[in-house]
């Protein structure tokens, strides 16, 4: 996998995710760049020193900023992960469920909003779904590589175990209850579903409730990601 950009290069040498080799772009002389160039020496990870034509041939988003990670895949983990994560922090469960998102760029936008406001962890299908690539984790200015993520094969049946774990289940969709008017402040999924459909029927039926943004224009929907950031920062204000 391709991991590309200064931020983002930053914080997979911070991860401590195995690197096969850096690339950085000849004679650069920022700040910025010589921190990393000095923390991948400290970290004793190979480094090429290349023409910027050689980053621009090796580059999937043609932003990458002088520096190239030619790393192993992103690494998932279990829904149980997630929950024992909250559970050492002694905090209740705030999860993100992705129902279905599929451009990479929201998703990366997604995971930076939770990576910052303290969620636990997000979930998403293996299928119909966009999944961890080089365009999420640049989108993402690398919050993707401190953030857990779950792959899992269906959702509702993982919906059903964080229900017998007493993690009580929203879906984010318009027609449901007030998201300012409801209680969000104890053991928290929330589901925030694809650009164009929505939460899926099913997925819907398993929540235990529906909650919605109040929208006051003509237009009847907000971007997946926009829509996520705003419920995910009023769930901890009341946390």
């Amino acid at each position: 996998m391709i991991v590309e950009g200064k931020n983002a290069v930053r914080e997979l040498i911070n991860s401590g995710a195995t690197i096969n080799k850096l690339y950085v772009e000849n004679n650069l002389k920022d700040n910025v760049s010589n921190q990393i160039i000095a923390l991948a020496k400290n970290k004793k990870i190979r480094i090429d020193f290349v023409k910027k034509e050689v980053l621009d041939k090796k580059s999937i988003t043609k932003r990458h900023q002088g520096f190239l990670c030619d790393t192993v895949d992103f690494v998932y983990c279990d829904v149980e992960e997630i929950l024992k994560k909250a559970e050492e922090k002694g905090e209740s469960p705030f999860i993100i469920i992705l129902d279905g998102i599929e451009d990479p760029h929201n998703m990366g936008a997604i995971i930076r909003t939770c990576e910052c406001a303290g969620v636990h962890g997000i979930i998403i299908p293996k299928h119909r779904s966009c999944q961890v690539n080089d365009t999420v984790i640049k989108t993402s200015a690398g919050a993707t590589l401190n953030m857990l993520v779950a792959s899992v094969t269906n959702l509702n049946n993982t919906i059903q175990y964080l229900k017998n774990n007493n993690v009580w289940v929203y879906g984010l969709e318009l027609g449901g209850k007030d998201i300012y008017k409801t209680n969000l402040s104890g053991s928290i999924a929330l589901v925030v579903g694809s650009e164009g459909f929505g939460i899926s029927r099913l997925v819907k039926e398993n929540c235990d409730e529906i909650i919605s943004l109040p929208q006051k224009g003509k237009i009847n929907s907000l971007n997946a990601s926009v829509a996520c950031s705003i419920a995910v920062y009023e769930i901890l204000k009341q946390r």
